[in-house]
């Protein structure tokens, strides 16, 4: 059974989907893969929240709120162990701060003992995140400080490093 509800943010309305152990997806209506993770259509959905939903609705509020979250709801993230890796590392950039495709991948090399790592890869897993905003794949740059691929659409990847107190476009 997955859970859903909608949540309208300053930067448009988003579909929460929840299952028992964590969200699995927080989209922007009209982003790129809306609604979609793997076996997606094998569930039925009930248009009613839980407990995860209910907190993932907190964050979002105090989020928008130009607030820095101090708890983080429970994720159920759906996707390969590299995917998985890729999501974990976002987790990790600082709210307020960015990091570049490339400075991920050079984890992931050095965490697995590698020279090298593609960093288009790490776009393509950043590119596959579901949790929108919660998982901040909005915080992840250009090796040359271009704000390119966000799902949502360039205009709101901008809007939410703003929210951050709009450091990160700084120089």
């Amino acid at each position: 059974m997955i859970y859903r509800t909608y949540y309208l943010s300053p930067l448009g309305k988003m579909l929460l989907a929840a299952d028992d152990i964590g969200l699995v997806g927080a989209w922007f209506e009209g982003q790129k893969y809306f609604g979609e993770f793997p076996g997606h259509r094998d569930f039925v959905f009930e248009e009613k929240e839980n407990c995860i939903l209910k907190d993932a609705l907190r964050w979002l509020d105090i989020y928008f709120s130009g607030q820095k979250p101090d708890f983080l709801p429970k994720l159920h993230l759906i996707g390969t162990d590299f995917q998985r890796e890729v999501w974990d590392i976002l987790l990790e950039i600082p709210y307020g701060q960015t990091v570049t495709y490339g400075e991920i991948a050079r984890k992931i090399a050095d965490k697995r003992g590698l020279k090298t790592m593609s960093a288009q890869a790490v776009g393509s897993a950043v590119g596959h995140n579901r949790i929108s905003v919660i998982i901040p794949c909005h915080r992840v740059i250009g090796s040359d400080g271009s704000l390119t691929g966000y799902a949502g659409g360039i205009e709101r990847k901008i809007r939410l490093l703003d929210i951050e107190d709009g450091s990160c476009l700084k120089p």
